[in-house]
């Protein structure tokens, strides 16, 4: 039994080293302002890590291929459009608060 448990806390430790998350963090359910946040990360194919300049490199890249003048869709253009404000608005906010 004491063997088991010294395994589970191993696997533990392993997954946090190795993922950056406690095995338990991936049960919980992700907050509407995440789940826009992975969203606008899927449209621009970007990184949780992304730097301005690279949401803005892949924006540019988005939006020429989405552009209504070179037969794309203005729906597309617009959400390409809004995913660049979100996630560079969330990167604003992150870095001017303090840290707790």
């Amino acid at each position: 039994m004491i063997r088991l448990l010294a395994l589970a806390i191993l696997l533990c430790v392993a997954c946090r080293w190795i993922f950056g998350k406690w095995p338990w963090e991936y049960l919980r359910a992700q907050s509407p302002a995440d789940r826009s946040l992975a969203r606008a990360r899927a449209i621009l194919d970007v990184s949780p890590r992304a730097t301005p300049d690279e949401i803005r490199a892949a924006h540019r890249r988005i939006a020429t291929i989405n552009h209504p003048d070179r037969g794309g869709s203005a729906t597309a253009l617009q959400e390409a459009n809004a995913a660049r404000d979100l996630l560079l608005d969330h990167l604003s906010r992150t870095r001017t608060e303090p840290p707790e």
